[in-house]
């Protein structure tokens, strides 16, 4: 498995671009410089050697023939006889064409050929063609460097043009919300390989929503199949606590087991309410008959029959009833100190609903210094499930030995009516 380059593709496309942009300018120079160095040289040794041709004939006829002296072509004649001036630069030069020969002066080509009447030497000043051929390998390197940053930028470009719709979709994607949903991406891009891309992801939206609706209707008809065996159970204990010959410690595990059912009627309350989490009605209720509905119950839930209560929280509150008040009832369930007396404070903080329980008799607790902890510190896996759904956060707080405290942060627009 190879590793994941850092680079964005729009990156690694633009340095694609640029490279082949860099290899076909670099072909083109070669090839320029190439035909223009062998265009020349072939031209060149062509001419010297039909004007050598053209003065052995002439030689023949009139071993007199003046050879030609210009400012582009100079020719010489060494006879067989010793006689004839040649330049020192020339002389020592066995017969062939030269080139940019180190022996001759800069821009001068030569060509030396074997005649009846001798060697003859041809010398051609290519100065002003030499410097054309340089404003060439300066144009050509300009091409070089203009076609290598042009390729740059057209893959840039390119790239960008080509992964804008990638953008878009990409962004569809991450404004979707975690809660299943169908789509329709592939009906905002084209029916290439980005709307089968965009059609893969509609229909595996579609198979997240399917697959919800089936859980929730699972979860919904496990909550009332088992509501009938508990309600037996529950129904069961109530006779057997209504009678008087049930001595006191038969009374008390009753009681244990009757808040134990209690507490599974409640779960199975939350449980529902996972599975109607598309139904619910977010509605303005007075914050004080939210907690006066999650109070009602608690005695029944925890056995506590001297409970003190001080709840300092008003104002009005955007919250699903229902569920709000399931929420509450799992925390202060297991807040509170099962079958013990003592004082329940209930405070608005900032964002946050506090709840402190302080028992009559202190019971064993964390340390002062211990960190804060989550929710699963409470043992609320479903209620704590159904928190997340509403947006709300349980934390429970370590302060002081004897005090529980938990605190339930609440988002904003459930607070924009309450009353701090």
């Amino acid at each position: 498995m190879t590793a994941r380059s850092p680079r964005s593709l729009r990156w690694r496309v633009t340095m694609a671009a640029t490279g082949l942009g860099l290899v076909l300018s670099l072909l083109f120079t070669a090839v320029t410089v190439f035909v223009a160095e062998e265009y020349e040289d072939t031209l060149v040794g062509e001419l010297l050697e039909g004007q050598a041709q053209d003065y052995s004939l002439r030689l023949a006829v009139d071993p007199m023939t003046p050879l030609p002296q210009s400012h582009r072509l100079s020719g010489y004649l060494r006879r067989t006889d010793g006689s004839g001036t040649i330049p020192p630069e020339l002389l020592g030069l066995a017969p062939g064409f030269y080139d940019d020969d180190p022996r001759l002066p800069p821009g001068i080509h030569a060509g030396v050929y074997d005649i009846d009447q001798g060697r003859l030497y041809f010398a051609i000043d290519l100065s002003d063609i030499e410097a054309t051929e340089r404003l060439l390998a300066m144009f050509v390197a300009a091409v070089f460097v203009i076609g290598t940053a042009f390729s740059a930028w057209l893959g840039w470009f390119l790239a960008g043009a080509s992964l804008a719709p990638v953008r878009r979709l990409a962004g569809a994607v991450d404004a979707l919300s975690v809660m299943p949903e169908r789509t329709q991406l592939a009906s905002a891009v084209g029916a290439d390989e980005l709307g089968r891309l965009a059609s893969a992801i509609d229909d595996y939206q579609g198979r997240l929503v399917d697959a919800d609706a089936n859980e929730r209707r699972f979860f919904a008809d496990a909550s009332h199949e088992l509501r009938t065996p508990i309600a037996v159970v529950r129904g069961v204990t109530e006779v057997i606590l209504d009678d008087d010959a049930v001595s006191l410690g038969m009374r008390q595990r009753l009681g244990r087991l009757d808040r134990g059912i209690g507490e599974l009627t409640m779960l199975l309350d939350v449980l529902l309410g996972l599975a109607r989490r598309r139904e619910r009605v977010i509605e303005a209720v007075p914050a004080q008959a939210v907690i006066e509905e999650s109070l009602a119950t608690l005695t029944a839930l925890t056995g506590n029959a001297d409970l003190q209560v001080q709840n300092n929280v008003s104002g009005t509150w955007q919250v699903p009833q229902r569920e709000a008040v399931l929420v509450l009832q799992g925390v202060l369930r297991r807040l509170l100190v099962p079958e013990a007396a003592g004082r329940l404070q209930i405070d608005r903080e900032g964002q946050a609903l506090s709840l402190r329980f302080s028992p009559r008799q202190a019971t064993t607790t964390a340390p002062p210094d211990a960190p804060a902890r989550s929710d699963t510190g409470l043992g609320l896996t479903l209620v704590s499930r159904l928190a997340e759904a509403l947006g709300w956060r349980i934390e429970e707080v370590v302060e002081v030995p004897g005090l529980r405290h938990v605190r339930i942060l609440l988002p904003v627009a459930a607070l924009d009516a309450a009353a701090p």
